[in-house]
């Protein structure tokens, strides 16, 4: 527990109907007493005068909401004050607070810091509330909230539980040998334990990225040759004008982002740079560029005009790409599986938007689907697959090299959760093979 109090107002600055005003730490009961005139009950909304200390002045009328430790948000003492959201009531009442012997203006994430510490929370359901707070889809809300109650943690914990089990084993054989109890050869039994641990771990890998790009977005670039209307399909699909639209050839010079949401996934729609031969320094530059950026997307639409279709360069092998044609208005043509007309001028853009939402839900599981949303957990399954797979590629190495590849791959799980250690591996031999009693 900190011996500071910290405080802040948890529901915004700008001006509103209400404001929430947080308090965490020691002196949390003391600063409630005294300004509402008494401790409320625990986690009871209590209407309450907020008096100043310091002049003995009403600051407000409001509700204020006690929770003790360790039963609240950080495991400390905590309190609410429920004011009324004008910038001058809180300015007075922060005041009011801080005035306090060891109160102070809590820190960026202090809170959720002090739950972690508190071990309120885990590191993957910090990450989650995180998530939660900036989500702007409704898929990175489904995600983020998943997360934070608990999903990852809990898969995590499972294989924990096989790691330490086969750790049991491992370290029994090389401390306990004469222990008559100890079979002589557990260590090679290891793999039926391991192998479905490694196989879990591989196939989340093997899905891909989905939970990144739900977090980050699914980016989408937009690119073809000259005047193709590449711009134009961005603004239409923006629905505001981002881009300059002109009939002059080169006009977009720089890739042009902005972020959509896509019937709840979050998409980064990319403009990119007329693809041509120029001797134009600048525009080569964006033509460069412009490559570079389909190189790293998750959908190029490659844009050609109806009356002159071009076929997308063959740079773009191995992309996901869609042929679109373009300024369908000044010609006819059927819409295919392989090639869609369309007319951002007329508006008829309907059938893309729905393909361009099916690609997403394939894409991403609207939110529903896989544990790794961050390149931290990522790099942790793919630490523990590895050692996981030294294990079981060789099931006949000193069992010193087993236990230290065991060791490897419950580090890079605890680097998730930071749930596991060396008495948790102690606990499970003991209540396996009764030793030490």
């Amino acid at each position: 527990m900190s011996k500071d109090t910290i405080f802040a107002i948890a529901s915004g600055t700008s001006r509103a109907a209400i404001a929430v005003l947080r308090l965490s730490g020691p002196a949390t009961p003391q600063i409630v007493a005294r300004m509402a005139g008494k401790l409320p009950p625990p986690r009871a909304a209590t209407l309450a005068k907020f008096i100043d200390p310091a002049s003995d002045e009403t600051i407000d009328r409001g509700l204020v909401v006690f929770f003790p430790a360790p039963r609240s948000f950080t495991g400390e003492d905590c309190a609410e004050f429920h004011i009324h959201g004008g910038r001058a009531v809180a300015a007075r009442l922060i005041a009011a607070i801080g005035a306090f012997p060891g109160a102070r203006p809590a820190k960026p994430g202090e809170f959720t810091r002090r739950a972690l510490l508190n071990g309120k929370m885990d590191l993957a359901e910090v990450e989650g509330l995180a998530d939660l707070i900036q989500a702007e889809t409704e898929w990175q809300r489904r995600q983020a909230l998943r997360q934070m109650e608990g999903r990852l943690s809990r898969q995590a914990e499972d294989w924990r539980r096989s790691l330490l089990e086969a750790a049991a084993l491992i370290e029994a054989e090389i401390d306990f040998s004469d222990e008559a109890a100890v079979p002589p050869e557990t260590s090679r039994k290891i793999g039926e334990i391991l192998a479905p641990v490694r196989d879990a771990l591989l196939a989340e890998l093997a899905a891909g990225r989905v939970g990144e790009r739900i977090r980050e977005g699914l980016v989408i670039v937009i690119a073809g040759p000259p005047n193709a209307g590449k711009s134009t399909l961005l603004n239409a699909l923006a629905r505001r004008d981002i881009a300059i639209v002109s009939p002059e050839a080169g006009t977009t010079r720089d890739a042009i982002e902005v972020h959509l949401d896509l019937d709840g996934c979050p998409v980064i729609l990319i403009d990119t740079a007329g693809l041509r031969d120029s001797a134009d320094s600048v525009e080569a530059i964006g033509v460069a560029r412009a490559l570079e950026k389909a190189k790293g997307a998750d959908l190029v639409l490659w844009l050609s005009e109806l009356a002159a279709p071009q076929a997308a360069p063959e740079s773009f092998l191995g992309l996901e790409t869609w042929p679109i044609l373009t300024k369908s208005e000044f010609g006819k043509r059927e819409t295919t599986q392989d090639a869609l007309a369309i007319s951002a001028a007329t508006g008829n853009l309907d059938l893309l938007i729905a393909r361009l939402s099916d690609f997403a839900r394939r894409k991403t599981g609207e939110g529903f689907a896989g544990l790794i949303t961050r390149e931290r957990h990522r790099l942790a399954f793919q630490a523990s697959a590895e050692a996981l797979s030294r294990i079981l590629n060789a099931p006949e190495a000193p069992v010193e090299l087993l236990a230290e590849d065991l060791r490897a791959a419950a580090f890079a799980l605890q680097k998730i959760t930071g749930l596991i250690d060396v008495e948790d591996i102690l606990g499970e031999i003991f209540s396996r093979f009764c030793i030490g009693k």
